[in-house]
């Protein structure tokens, strides 16, 4: 069975609201290899509205001209990656998708049973219901030498707190610093 990983940006107190942090060229590579490493992501409907609309390559395959050069890889591995879809509120999904519904636990199990390379998630709302239901295998946060002051911050209203063992822990050029865990089960 293949694990499932979280992983979130957020600001140095705790802020996970994607305008912020700064983009930088060390953060989108770091995302995309660890893209690279799984064989398929699992969102939940606005995390994967809001990556589909930012990242989605056009037909032809090319870059939208807003996009800095250092930022096609990440775009590229994230468009090519296999993604499922949590939603009750979607009728349909593309971009390389498939639509899961029906009982979270189960379809998840089932996901990840058929993905021995591992799944990858993100967001706030979705990941929540991931680790109540103890579901996500890995956590990491990769934390920016920033101060938002505002915004929504990863797994509040977790019901019973939830110990981590730490794995690794390393620094992108920028000063964010990547620190990864596993649940003390």
């Amino acid at each position: 069975m293949g694990a499932l990983r979280y992983s979130i940006n957020i600001t140095s107190d705790g802020c996970c609201d994607h305008n912020a942090v700064v983009p930088t060229e060390d953060m989108h590579r770091h995302a995309a290899s660890i893209i690279d490493r799984v064989d398929a992501l699992l969102f939940g409907r606005v995390v994967y509205q809001m990556m589909e609309e930012a990242w989605r390559l056009s037909e032809s395959g090319e870059p939208p001209e807003w996009m800095d050069p250092w930022m096609v890889p990440f775009s590229r591995t994230i468009d090519a990656k296999k993604k499922y879809v949590v939603s009750t509120t979607l009728d349909q999904v593309d971009w390389n998708s498939e639509l899961v519904r029906g009982d979270l636990a189960e379809a998840v199990r089932q996901i990840k049973a058929e993905h021995e390379g591992g799944l990858l998630t993100g967001g706030v709302t979705f990941p929540l219901a991931l680790a109540e239901l103890d579901l996500i295998d890995e956590y990491e946060f990769v934390v920016h030498p920033r101060i938002a002051g505002h915004g929504p911050t990863p797994f509040a209203g977790l019901a019973e707190p939830l110990d981590l063992a730490p794995v690794s822990r390393h620094e992108l050029a920028s000063g964010a610093v990547v620190m990864r865990y596993e649940p003390r089960r």
